[in-house]
């Protein structure tokens, strides 16, 4: 439970009363030590690890070199797509949060396997790890809340004619989430050095040569390699398709996590620039549970089904999210904190729908 965005600009002030992030951490830290669970490198993230960078291999392998008919390759698409996604919400999510294991240096490699679906681990950390985290639902500062013209996601911000249908019209365009990602959004950040209003460092060095190299071996992988066996129509078909399957995913684990009828979306005051709440206070205010007792949706999802946790305890592997659940739920309620939770994905998915089409409306106010 850390506040790291100072190194951001334009940074939000939070109020001082941190007596429910201590007592959370205190419960959390004898959890573990009463336990004997290890908060991060378990044994459980490592075998995860190998079954979905497995089937990554093995959905491309196939695609490429096995597939025979358009079924075939439609099938091994989804799954591509699907593998993708896994790698990203479970092992790069992990690594990037210095969650995967107590070593620098595996954290890091962890992290760049977002390269190898195509997106870049520095600029993650700073759209994601420091923005995001720090600034999570307020306007104007989480870039996550922020689809431009394309949508209105909270009450601060304009709304257009056009967004009375954005709760139809936004479902298939989260699909493309990450194929702007992997060809339009990083490199753009690259150039202009922000993200969003934020300004950050250029990569340099190390940095600019893992961004060079692994968007190159990104793009030999899903066009280069391809287009030797097969041709340009077909490459890109299923290229697209890989594409849609990871983004929808991506984009609506976090959508039912943060923009639903059931969290605020607070403002600095005018002046001072401060959230009314504590940091911790305001994880839990502005963020959303679903399907916690699924374990399948916890496998599948990187432990993000669990994101109260998750955004309390970015540093903690999700395998323990489950485990520390409950200490965080009495947590909040011990301090009357709220605690928001959905019982499947799809009451969260419903609510996602239903904020979509109430910010959409002309009658919506701040």
């Amino acid at each position: 439970m850390e506040r790291r965005g100072h190194e951001v600009a334009h940074a939000v002030k939070f109020s001082r009363d941190n007596a429910f992030q201590v007592e959370l951490r205190r419960r959390v830290d004898a959890y573990f030590r009463t336990s004997g669970r290890r908060p991060r490198d378990c044994w459980q993230m490592y075998a995860k690890t190998a079954i979905l960078a497995g089937g990554f291999a093995l959905s491309y392998g196939l695609l490429v070199f096995a597939a025979q008919t358009w079924w075939q390759g439609l099938l091994l698409a989804v799954l591509l797509g699907l593998s993708a996604a896994g790698i990203g919400l479970n092992v790069q999510h992990d690594g990037g949060h210095q969650a995967y294991s107590s070593s620098p240096r595996v954290n890091t490699l962890m992290a760049m396997t977002l390269e190898l679906i195509g997106g870049s681990s520095y600029l993650w950390r700073w759209k994601h790890v420091l923005v995001h985290h720090t600034y999570v639902n307020i306007t104007g500062h989480d870039t996550d809340i922020d689809l431009g013209l394309l949508a209105r996601l909270t009450p601060h911000q304009r709304r257009l004619a056009m967004h009375r249908w954005q709760h139809l019209y936004l479902w298939p365009l989260y699909g493309l989430l990450a194929i702007k990602w992997q060809l339009v959004d990083d490199f753009r950040k690259l150039i202009t050095g922000r993200i969003g209003d934020h300004r950050f460092p250029r990569p340099t060095g190390w940095d600019l040569g893992t961004f060079v190299a692994g968007k190159a071996i990104f793009l030999a992988l899903a066009f280069g390699i391809p287009l030797l066996l097969h041709a340009t129509g077909v490459v890109l078909l299923y290229y697209v398709v890989a594409g849609l399957v990871a983004g929808i995913v991506l984009s609506v684990v976090f959508q039912v996590a943060h923009c639903v009828d059931a969290v605020e979306f607070p403002l600095p005051r005018t002046g001072t620039g401060r959230i009314d709440h504590a940091w911790a206070v305001h994880q839990a205010a502005t963020t959303a549970d679903f399907a916690r007792r699924s374990r399948v949706v916890a496998w599948l999802l990187g432990g993000l089904n669990f994101q109260i946790e998750h955004h309390l305890f970015p540093r903690i592997s999700h395998v323990n999210y489950p485990a520390i659940s409950s200490l965080v739920e009495q947590t909040c309620r011990d301090f009357g904190i709220r605690y928001t939770e959905f019982t499947s994905f799809r009451a969260g998915i419903a609510s996602h729908f239903r904020w979509l089409r109430r910010m959409g409306r002309p009658t919506t106010t701040p």
